[in-house]
């Protein structure tokens, strides 16, 4: 196979060529770059990964020099390695290389070496491809452990035998099922046993790396078959043991629950498929998260997980501490989203008062959407007929809760009197009364005894101050 034709449509390939001629290094376009230019997803890499026989760096800093205009240049001495910016692109450029590792640590030790030993090296056959930008073979493909037909075969497979490339580094493992993940294909079966073989030295690999590879996984189109391999393989155990404990069905009096672990798959698939929000699909894997240490077991209704969305909530910052997950905003949404997850499923009925929607709105503020996502994910019922009816029930609670938005506006709640003015108004400093007061005229507010505009929660807060024994000091401003 020769993509001559592809090298010659972008300049950046004949200046690497042109340098590495001028210095007499052999150089390939290797990795990632030539797997999704052989799969046609130029698109999604913006990386192009050189490897030269040779100085790396070297090479790199004599590409540097022969743009007309400056080309920001990063050199990494202690990894051997050099990277180019220019414009959106990365261009990396290392010397061929050959590793050894010792079996407590991941770190390598590295050796030059050729290319052939480059190219084993690396995670698998897929990734272990070259296209040469030497004069003498410009252009084609070198393909020395059938990359080419483990892509036709879509199979994930190391170039080496397994057990060395995964116990050498285990990140390799979570690579693996990431790989499978956004190719859709299989890991072959000797590569798949020997991750089974070597879960536990996943221990040693840092839980910001593994994250980073599970949010990938998480950020596919259809992130449940990653999750089933990492089950599988024994890999999720190791970082996730929370989840892992969602798995199986108890039953007692021939009365069972389902299977929690693959339900929590089903909703995680269903929110894939209305957003790539990655937020939003963690709050679809730790929905549920809470219903092993909430189970329990009542002769007269079976299975009951009461409060399960209160553990949850509590359980999420800690599982994201863990995990290396961000603590900012972007876990209180999650955790938001896990408290609030059964409460619009409470609001089928018809019956349901605007103050119960108001509430809603009020807890949910701007993420009210999102959990309405969240809480269509989580209608998985066999019973096609149940679906449906429940889903027509969640469109007629999304139009009850526009038509109490447009009316109330209480999405984000903004108290119409401030703590400041009710202290000014009665001479008050900050005290408990003061909260008091905030706190009934919200609550009239999302009862609907009054709308919530400030002249008429001036009039309420005059009455509520007067039945506490507190009057007005100054006058209150005009409507």
């Amino acid at each position: 196979m020769n993509f001559k034709s592809h090298l010659d449509e972008k300049e950046v390939f004949q200046r690497v060529a042109n340098a590495a001629e001028k210095l007499n290094l052999k150089t390939y376009v290797v990795g990632g770059y030539v797997r999704d230019l052989i799969l046609d997803r130029r698109k999604v890499s913006k990386d192009i990964d050189f490897t030269c026989v040779g100085s790396g760096i070297e090479l790199a800093k004599e590409v540097a020099v022969g743009f007309d205009f400056h080309v920001p240049l990063s050199v990494f001495k202690n990894f051997g390695t050099a990277m180019l910016k220019l414009e959106d692109w990365e261009l990396e450029f290392v010397g061929a290389r050959k590793e050894s590792y010792r079996s407590e640590s991941r770190k390598p030790i590295v050796e030059d070496g050729t290319l052939q030993e480059d190219l084993e090296r690396r995670d698998f056959t897929i990734n272990a491809m070259a296209i040469s930008l030497n004069r003498e073979d410009y252009g084609e493909l070198l393909d020395p452990f059938d990359g080419i037909g483990d892509i036709k075969r879509k199979i994930i497979k190391t170039p080496l035998e397994p057990n060395i490339t995964f116990s050498d580094d285990p990140l390799r493992m979570m690579r693996a099922v990431r790989f499978a993940a956004q190719l859709n294909f299989d890991i072959e079966a000797e590569t798949f046993f020997a991750l089974t073989e070597n879960a536990s030295r996943l221990k040693i690999i840092s839980a910001e790396r593994i994250i980073d590879e599970l949010n990938k996984i998480l950020l596919v189109p259809k992130p449940s078959y990653g999750f089933k391999l990492l089950f599988a393989a024994k890999l999720l155990h190791q970082f996730f043991p929370e989840m892992v404990a969602l798995q199986g069905v108890d039953s007692v009096d021939d009365k069972s629950h389902k299977d929690n672990f693959y339900h929590t798959l089903q909703v995680l698939d269903n929110v894939s498929q209305m957003s790539e929000d990655l937020w939003l699909r963690w709050a679809a894997v730790l929905h549920d998260i809470a219903k092993p240490a909430t189970k329990r077991f009542n002769s007269k209704v079976g299975w009951t997980f009461h409060g399960h969305e209160d553990k949850g909530a509590k359980m999420t910052p800690g599982i994201f501490r863990r995990l290396k997950l961000p603590m900012d905003e972007r876990m209180k949404f999650v955790q938001k989203l896990v408290r609030l997850h059964l409460r619009p499923i409470a609001l089928v009925k018809d019956e349901v008062t605007d103050s119960a929607m108001r509430r809603l709105l009020f807890d949910a503020g701007d993420d009210i959407d999102s959990l309405m996502k969240l809480c269509r994910a989580d209608v998985t019922s066999k019973n096609n007929k149940r679906v449906k009816r429940y889903l027509e029930n969640f469109d007629k609670v999304e139009q009850k809760l526009l038509e109490v938005e447009e009316k109330d506006q209480v999405r984000n709640f903004q108290p119409p009197i401030s703590g400041e003015e009710i202290m000014e108004i009665f001479g008050l400093s900050p005290s408990k009364i003061v909260g008091e007061i905030k706190e009934e005229i919200k609550e009239a507010i999302l009862e609907g005894k009054i709308q919530n505009k400030p002249d008429e929660a001036r009039e309420l807060m005059v009455e509520i101050a007067n039945s506490k024994g507190v009057f007005p000091v100054k006058d209150l401003p005009k409507p």
